[in-house]
């Protein structure tokens, strides 16, 4: 057997080794649609913001209002990364859901559900300067623990939120555009280089 035939049996090896241990179906297109879904929501929390009068409404109102608006962009993005990866699965002939993806999901949940407990609590102490900060913080902290199990790229999005997150602290007032930035801006660069790299060939 040639040497070029060991190369190819090698890369094989490597590449089933690496799809029975990552979840490599991740769309791209996703996480650019997610960065634009962020951009409209953070669009419209500026104006419900702008607008807010503090002789005629109440905070409780102005906060319900901002976590609707989080809740749809949450919502948005989730459901359109599990229609375009399960897409994207399928025409690459992996199993969508399996070990790896729930693993995947374990590690991404911990972190993000320990941080959105943390909001609500600060939320609750009347602390919403510190919410934006801490969702980039802890959105950062959970796409680090999932990229273990999928893209390692993804590592790269999580500690740039990281650090966005962690500067947002002593800026306090202008959260919003960190959150922007962060969740909107980052998003689609990020997906638009995994597009590239991964899911245009």
């Amino acid at each position: 057997m040639s040497e070029e035939n060991y190369l190819k049996d090698i890369s094989e090896i490597k590449n089933m080794m690496n799809r029975s241990s990552r979840f490599i179906s991740l769309s791209g297109l996703s996480g650019i649609l997610a960065g634009i879904y962020a951009l409209i929501g953070a669009y419209f929390a500026r104006k419900i913001l702008i607008n807010f009068d503090l002789s005629t409404n109440r905070y409780s109102y102005i906060e319900l209002q901002l976590i609707v608006i989080a809740m749809i962009v949450i919502i948005l993005s989730i459901t359109t990364g599990i229609i375009l990866s399960y897409r994207k699965a399928a025409k690459n002939g992996d199993k969508f859901w399996n070990q790896t993806s729930k693993r995947l999901l374990i590690n991404f949940l911990i972190p993000l559900v320990t941080g959105g407990i943390l909001c609500l609590i600060v939320l609750n102490s009347g602390l919403i300067g510190l919410i934006a900060p801490f969702t980039l913080i802890f959105y950062g902290l959970a796409c680090v623990n999932a990229s273990k199990y999928t893209i390692g790229d993804i590592q790269y999005l999580g500690i740039t939120n990281i650090i966005l997150g962690l500067v947002a602290t002593q800026y306090i007032g202008y959260g919003l555009y960190f959150w922007a930035f962060g969740f909107g801006v980052l998003h689609i660069v990020y997906g638009t280089v995994m597009y590239l790299k991964y899911d245009k060939k």
